[in-house]
């Protein structure tokens, strides 16, 4: 069976890549929903599964028609700049706080894991993944621990 010019395995591991980009998406998201953040569930999935999705594309060019015609690489570097004009876009400056840089880099991080997932690389992504939640997580706690030890010491710059 030949399904827009991929041969059955392929469209299957294709299907596969995309559930991993999009599952991985949701998990971040979740995070982000939960910290009451902007970008939530549905960002971080369609982020992640819209990066492996032109990944995959330009993987079934290279085998259709052969790496003259494209370059996965290009592709992917072309990715990692629209995203990081979409996370651009959510850093706001009100008054004189910034907001929205970890939401704006996770964004980057997620399509990051998108485009691992649409390359067939389903650890890598599950890795990034659970890595991003660390950092979420993890990290909030310590920065959270930090800033009350800075304020009990009247710690200034």
């Amino acid at each position: 069976m030949e399904t827009l010019g991929m041969n059955t395995a392929t469209f299957y591991e294709a299907i596969v890549s995309l559930g991993v980009a999009t599952i991985c998406g949701v998990i971040i998201g979740t995070e982000r929903l939960f910290a009451h953040k902007t970008a939530g569930m549905r960002t971080y999935a369609l982020v992640s599964m819209g990066a492996a999705l032109f990944i995959i594309i330009s993987n079934i060019i290279v085998d259709n028609f052969g790496a003259s015609v494209t370059d996965p690489l290009r592709v992917a570097s072309t990715v990692v700049t629209g995203v990081g004009f979409l996370g651009a876009g959510l850093i706001v400056l009100k008054e004189s706080t910034i907001t929205g840089v970890t939401t704006a880099s996770s964004i980057w991080v997620s399509a990051g894991i998108g485009m691992a997932a649409g390359f067939g690389l389903h650890g890598l992504a599950i890795a990034a993944t659970i890595i991003t939640l660390i950092i979420f997580v993890g990290l909030w706690y310590i920065e959270e621990k930090l800033r009350r030890v800075i304020k009990d010491y009247n710690v200034e710059d």
